[in-house]
């Protein structure tokens, strides 16, 4: 999913139309609705307003799950031999 439309669904889901996210958010109306659309690049400052709007971390916004935390400190301790191994390995399941 593309941050635009990221952003549309949590805002969607959170009850708020795109001017009051905005407004929440302190951000133009016309440039979110333009994020929104795909027409236009979000810096992280402005995502991070917004989820602060919604009342979600950046974590929730990229929807980094504990479980893939876990995997990916459990793969950190593996060798690049062990780690292209897993990988084939999942690929094939």
């Amino acid at each position: 999913m593309k941050v635009g439309e990221r952003i549309r669904a949590l805002r969607e889901r959170a009850g708020f139309n795109q001017n009051k996210l905005a407004e929440w958010a302190g951000v133009s109306q016309t440039h979110l609705r333009r994020v929104e659309l795909g027409q236009a690049d979000i810096t992280v400052g402005h995502l991070q307003l917004i989820c602060d709007a919604l009342g979600i971390s950046m974590k929730d916004f990229f929807n980094v799950s504990e479980e893939k935390e876990e995997t990916a400190v459990a793969m950190s301790g593996l060798t690049p031999r062990q780690k292209s191994l897993l990988i084939e390995f999942l690929k094939s399941l």
